[in-house]
């Protein structure tokens, strides 16, 4: 139960250093930025449910990067809309990331080189271990500075490959 304890005050200097490190934006708006800065051409829908909220939320958000000009609407496809994160938006996505991954480094500060790479087997651990379907990783992996996992290293990800991989193999006959 303490060790509990202890994660959830982690929980809450994690969370509070990551909203000094938005940029000003809500914690859903970075999402839908940074999940557009990644995945240019998804659409209000697929971005609501990457980032967890509903689908008018989402295009409430849109409407505001659209605004301050992070991002733009492209022609519509059908019934769909795709969008795309302007040059300012891609700066200031950038500077986003740079202060999040500034803020998790502080939390780290404390810990020798070999302390850090035995903590990242255990987060690795955790991370796998609460990761239960591809969903579930594109919406925890929201903020995330997608070009540091190199394919293969991220927990989330493999993890929801090994999933998908099973399910495909239970589903196919012999």
């Amino acid at each position: 139960m303490l060790e509990a304890n202890k994660l959830g005050a982690l929980g809450v200097m994690i969370s509070d250093r990551m909203e000094d490190a938005l940029q000003g934006l809500s914690p859903s708006a970075a999402a839908l930025l940074s999940t557009l800065h990644f995945k240019p051409g998804t659409t209000a829908s697929q971005l609501a449910d990457i980032c967890a909220i509903k689908q008018p939320t989402a295009v409430r958000l849109i409407d505001g990067l659209e605004r301050r000009e992070l991002i733009v609407r492209q022609a519509q496809e059908g019934r769909m809309i795709p969008l795309v994160v302007t040059s300012k938006g891609h700066e200031v996505i950038k500077a986003l990331q740079t202060a999040r991954l500034a803020a998790m480094e502080t939390l780290l500060a404390p810990l020798e080189n070999d302390e850090r790479a035995q903590f990242a087997k255990l987060l690795d651990r955790i991370l796998a271990g609460a990761t239960t379907n591809r969903a579930f990783a594109r919406t925890t992996c929201r903020l995330c500075e997608h070009d540091l996992c190199a394919p293969g290293c991220c927990p989330i990800g493999n993890r929801a490959s090994e999933l998908e991989a099973d399910t495909q193999s239970i589903s196919q006959p012999n």
